[in-house]
């Protein structure tokens, strides 16, 4: 018989019913022809006929009968005992389930009696392409919206959980939960959570496949997704746990890398308190592997902390950053925000100190909150005159009794005690954060000796002795209790905390024994020299004040140092030696202070917005053992996400990153260099004018000068970045621009090519006199550029230097730039520089960049003289130039026009040249969209 065979390979390419409609010796009608050969004993016919049969569909559903004949048709073929022609029937089903969506007013009927059943059937098929095959099929028709409901629960999932079951066959249980954890995001919520979430949860405790809990891992944050908050911290969470616990590094590795997708779905709460231990946990792992993927998902998971309306900021529909207007233009008469705020912790009602009193935080330094779940929010005016950008979206009561929130919700409202010692005003400053109080995390570890009662006894001595004795008496005693408490932890000093407060016992100490020499030469010159003595006593405050923040540091960002009260003890008695000396100085110091501020390495690295293990862990990324014993790249992988992390802090706690930016900036590898240069535009919007101004301009400056494919980083977002700074700052890089022209490899001509994009963009930003002394220069330049595609987009941007001028009433300027251009470009000796002059004149005209009177006056004169250009290129450009835009100006239409005649003269030439191209051009006017002119030009 004849089949498809006889017609060589090239019959995959021909319609199967073209095939159908030749009339052969058999006399059959088409459809009977397409049952023959769908029932034939050829395999190869049977294949080309499961191939076509969306063709065959096509030709026969316009009759209900012959619609009819090939569904059963095709039923029959589904049923066939070669596997290949199954796997050829399931490929098609998809786009003949679209096609009759489109086509069929009876789609949902004819889908679920004849096709949905097939799909079904093949997830349980005995050959493994076919299933795969109808798996697939399967998410192609969920993600079209192609499978009903009902189809979907009493069908495809009672098949999958039958398949996912413990007691079935390996190879289908793999597949069966890749294809649950597949389809979940395509699915409603409640399908998942009551069908398909039970049987996960039990496939990520299966002891038997270990394959089975990797794929989950590995889908555990879609799963989340498709679920919901909380179903996630309900179900999901504890499994998740289990997950990163697994004895097989894979699930863990797994774990790390869908991290922040899972964080993503829960609370702030679940997010502080479960998930950041647990991936410190991971960041700690015994294996390599599992390290490397969790510091590359720390920076991510950082910044699901993140809230960007606490910063002023919001992202657009399109993904980018923005800053957000000004709650006071916005709604000045709802919302009355004071300078300055005093926030406090209502959580308790203890009494400060005597020595402690509520400090009053000014906008820059405010610290704001890091979540939406609460909704009594604490705002400050930013009162920064050039951004006008506020530190949050509501204002509210400063005094407002915060005290009804749990621990819990007061943590994720960044709810916090912000206090001042006395002896050291507006330096010394403590966050007391109510997660102080108590946290899980903090008992992973075996407590420490408590030495409270050896530091109470050593305060009391002191405190004793104070009146009967003088300041180096005070010292003595203080130098001898320090003793028996540094001899007391020698027992745990393997202990690294116990190790952290020898040292700084051992500092006081030297401190103590210091001041007792330094007070008593004091005293002896007590009578003759009064600033002498407040002099050593504010050096007295200044060394054993830094020892006290020391210790402060050390007791917020050491894991375990709230199981015991022995740091804090030691804080209160090291205070406590001083305290006598401090009083009476505190006017003295808070002058010195307001002359001189603190050092930059004084300034803490605390914050209350992300757990602080998590932020040490991410400054630790730029530690050269890290590359040795995580991965070599680690550093790229921290500046990729630095701006994520920049924005979950704020701009009030850049101090934190700024040193590690720094470091990065410098980095030896270049790669990180030209990470941090495609992101330093958006970090500027993070960060502000005045912090841009302080400590990005010099690392931009950096770049500006590294190699070609860093500079690419700063050069793509030029205008980005430099519309961010104030405009005295932003003419400094006037004459740096120029620099971009010269490049490492000169055929790197995209490095031009970008250049001129951004330089039309940077004009606005300039007045004109500035571009005329400056990006003038540039511009004519990449007009001479070697390479046409630089030389056409430098045209543009001539044409926009032109549109400046005039815009701005600089009309000598323009006079005088289109002189230059007349000399450069009409009367090159080259005929690309002829050329260009005329693309530049229609371009003027196209974007009427200039007044007509003033383009008829200076250009169109020489544009007209290219008419007897020896070259038949510049004469084709100048038919284009006059037919399709010049000549369909209004100006050029009116009646009497005495220009109009010199135009239409110079067509008529230009239609009668012996070029075909040029008269071609110059006689059809080509209608705008059918055919670019500068393509064809090009071309």
């Amino acid at each position: 018989q004849v089949g498809f065979e006889d017609y060589g390979p090239d019959c995959d390419s021909m319609r199967i019913t073209a095939f159908l409609d030749i009339p052969g010796q058999d006399n059959l009608t088409p459809l009977a022809r397409l049952e023959k050969y769908a029932f034939s004993d050829n395999i190869f016919n049977r294949q080309i006929i499961a191939r076509g049969l969306l063709d065959v569909f096509r030709d026969f559903s316009n009759n209900e009968d012959d619609f009819l004949t090939v569904m059963e048709i095709v039923v029959r073929l589904s049923e066939d005992a070669e596997p290949t022609v199954r796997t050829e029937l399931m490929e098609q089903i998809p786009p003949i389930a679209i096609f009759l969506q489109e086509s069929r007013p009876k789609f949902p009927t004819a889908f679920f009696e004849y096709l949905m059943p097939i799909v079904v059937r093949y997830l349980t098929d005995v050959n493994n392409q076919v299933r795969k095959a109808g798996q697939e099929a399967l998410l192609i028709l969920l993600e079209q919206d192609l499978v009903a409901q009902s189809d979907i629960e009493n069908k495809v999932c009672p098949i999958l959980l039958d398949l996912s079951a413990p007691d079935s066959d390996d190879e289908y249980k793999v597949e069966a939960v890749n294809i649950i954890c597949k389809m979940a995001s395509m699915l409603s919520r409640t399908t998942v959570e009551h069908m398909l979430l039970p049987r996960f949860c039990e496939l990520c405790s299966d002891g038997k496949l270990f394959q089975v809990r990797k794929i989950c891992a590995a889908n555990f944050g879609d799963i989340c997704n498709a679920v919901g908050q909380e179903a996630t911290e309900r179900l999901l969470i504890p499994k998740f746990f289990e997950l990163c616990s697994d004895s097989v590094w894979g699930m863990r590795k797994a774990c790390a890398e869908c991290f922040m997708a899972v964080s993503y779905t829960t609370s702030p709460e679940v997010r502080r308190s479960k998930l950041s231990p647990l991936f410190i946990s991971l960041i700690s792992d015994t294996c390599r592997w599992v390290r490397q993927a969790a510091f590359q998902s720390l920076g991510p998971f950082i910044s699901t902390f993140a809230n960007p309306s606490s910063a002023g900021l919001y992202i657009r529909e399109d993904g980018t950053l923005s800053i957000r207007p000004s709650m006071q233009d916005v709604n000045s008469n709802s919302c009355q925000p004071s300078n300055n705020i005093t926030l406090m912790s209502s959580s308790t009602n203890a009494v400060l100190s005597s020595s402690e009193q509520p400090m009053e935080i000014k906008p820059e330094s405010s610290t704001e909150e890091t979540s939406a779940e609460v909704n009594t929010k604490l705002s400050a005016e930013n009162l920064n005159k050039d951004t006008r950008e506020e530190s949050s979206d509501y204002c509210n009561n400063p005094g407002e009794d915060v005290s009804r929130l749990s621990q819990g919700d007061q943590v994720a409202a960044g709810v916090i005690e912000v206090t001042k010692d006395s002896s050291f005003p507006g330096t010394n400053l403590r966050l007391q954060s109510a997660e102080d109080v108590f946290n899980t995390f903090l008992y992973w570890r075996p407590p420490l000796p408590d030495i409270s009662q050896d530091l109470e006894l050593l305060q009391f001595k002191t405190e004793k002795h104070k009146d009967s004795c003088s300041v180096p008496c005070n010292s003595c005693v203080a130098s001898s209790e320090i003793k028996k408490v540094l001899e007391s932890l020698q027992e745990h000093i393997d202990d690294p905390d116990v190790q952290a407060q020898v040292q700084v016992l051992s500092a006081a100490l030297r401190a103590a024994q210091f001041d007792s020499v330094g007070d008593y030469e004091t005293k002896k010159m007590e009578e003759s020299s009064g600033k002498l003595q407040n002099k050593t006593i504010s050096d007295e405050t200044a060394v054993l004040d830094a020892t006290c923040k020391q210790v402060e540091e050390d007791d917020l960002s050491s894991p375990a140092s709230q199981d015991n009260i022995s740091d804090q003890s030691t804080t209160n008695i090291l205070k406590s030696t001083v305290k006598e000396q401090h009083r009476g100085t505190s006017v003295f110091l808070k002058k010195e202070q307001e002359n001189n501020p603190p050092f930059e390495d004084d300034k803490s690295k605390l914050q209350d917005i992300i757990p602080q293990p998590l932020l040490d862990q991410y400054l630790s990324m730029t530690d050269p053992a890290r590359a040795q014993t995580v991965d070599t790249e680690i550093a790229k992988h921290c500046a990729y996400s630095l701006p994520g992390v920049a924005l979950t802090l704020g701009r009030q706690n850049w101090h934190c990153l700024k040193d590690t930016y720094e470091t990065l900036a410098s980095d030896v590898q270049w790669k990180v260099r030209r990470t941090l240069a495609f992101s330093i535009h958006e970090l500027a919007v993070i960060l502000g004018d005045q912090l841009t101004a302080a400590d990005l301009v010099p690392i931009f400056n950096g770049f500006l000068k590294d190699l070609d494919e860093v500079r690419i980083g700063v050069l793509k977002h030029l205008y980005d970045f430099l519309k961010l700074l104030h405009a005295d700052k932003r003419r400094e890089y006037l004459y740096q621009l120029q620099e971009f022209v010269v490049t490492d490899n000169s055929r790197n001509w995209r490095f031009r090519y970008e250049l001129a994009e951004q330089l039309i963009l940077i004009l606005q930003l300039y007045n004109p006199n500035d571009v005329y002394d400056y990006l003038r220069h540039i511009a004519l330049t990449l007009c001479s550029d070697k390479v046409s595609e630089v030389r056409w987009i430098s045209f543009k941007l001539v044409v926009a230097i032109l549109q400046k001028f005039y815009a701005n009433n600089a009309n000598a300027l323009g006079l005088n730039f289109i002189n230059e251009l007349v000399v450069r470009f009409r009367h090159c000796s080259k005929w690309v520089g002829r050329q260009a002059f005329a693309f530049i004149c229609q371009a003027v005209v196209e974007e009427e960049c200039m007044p007509v009177d003033q383009f008829v006056e200076h250009l169109l004169p020489s544009l007209l003289s290219l008419a007897s250009d020896p070259v038949p290129n510049v004469r084709v450009l100048l038919a284009k130039a006059l037919r399709q835009t010049l000549l369909e100006k209004a100006y050029f239409k009116s009646v009497g026009n005495p220009h109009l005649e010199a135009a239409e003269e110079t067509i008529l030439a230009l239609q009668s040249d012996r070029d075909q191209d040029v008269s071609f051009f110059a006689t059809i006017k080509l209608r705008q969209g059918n055919m670019d002119s500068t393509t064809i030009e090009k071309q």
